[in-house]
């Protein structure tokens, strides 16, 4: 159970060891209720066939949704930067999910992330603008950059999320990174 703990991304000897202990002490009804749920979404989740995110039908609620905006496609790398970009209620769009990002030195390129589907998706005539959002690593700024080039070649308009001071945040404790950035960024009022 400790090994099988540990495939988790973070979790390293110590804590996988703390949580079967937990599990098996004190919870042994949540181990069970965790252990179905394991099991259930191994069975039924599989990829939306329009974006790609995890899914129980051929095609998920948010693809399905007659209200969304189908001319905006966003782009993200995982499931859950899709969700957080739904909890900020800005975006009525479409998405569509990578499954990671581009990453030469660990062997993952356009194929491994099957940019085909994104393409036909981006292609597929509805779309007029693809927002990428991918992270603002050095692997989410190549991804984007790839796939910007790959878009623009076809077409259609290509627009970036922005990036620099966080709401709430203190230029005072910000780095300057993260300040020139946001300098650069800048807009009109």
């Amino acid at each position: 159970m400790i090994e099988a703990l540990r495939c988790l991304p973070g979790v390293g000897p110590k804590s996988a060891q703390r949580m079967a202990y937990h599990l098996l002490q004190r919870d042994q009804q949540g181990a069970l209720r965790l252990s179905h749920a394991l099991r259930h979404a191994i069975e039924v989740l599989r990829h939306c066939g329009r974006c790609n995110a995890f899914s129980e039908s051929e095609v998920c609620e948010r693809c399905d949704s007659p209200r969304r905006d189908a001319s905006l496609l966003c782009v993200v790398e995982m499931p859950a930067d899709l969700n957080m970009m739904e909890q900020t209620h800005a975006f009525n769009g479409m998405y569509y999910v990578l499954m990671g990002h581009l990453s030469p030195l660990d062997g993952i390129g356009p194929k491994e992330l099957h940019l085909e589907r994104l393409l036909a998706r981006a292609c597929d005539g509805s779309v007029r603008e693809v927002i990428l959002a991918t992270n603002f690593t050095n692997e989410g700024e190549a991804t984007a950059h790839y796939l910007g080039e790959m878009l623009r070649a076809r077409g259609l308009k290509v627009s970036r999320i922005a990036r620099g001071l966080p709401v709430g945040g203190e230029i005072e404790h910000t780095d300057a990174g993260t300040i020139a950035q946001a300098l650069i960024e800048r807009r009109s009022l």
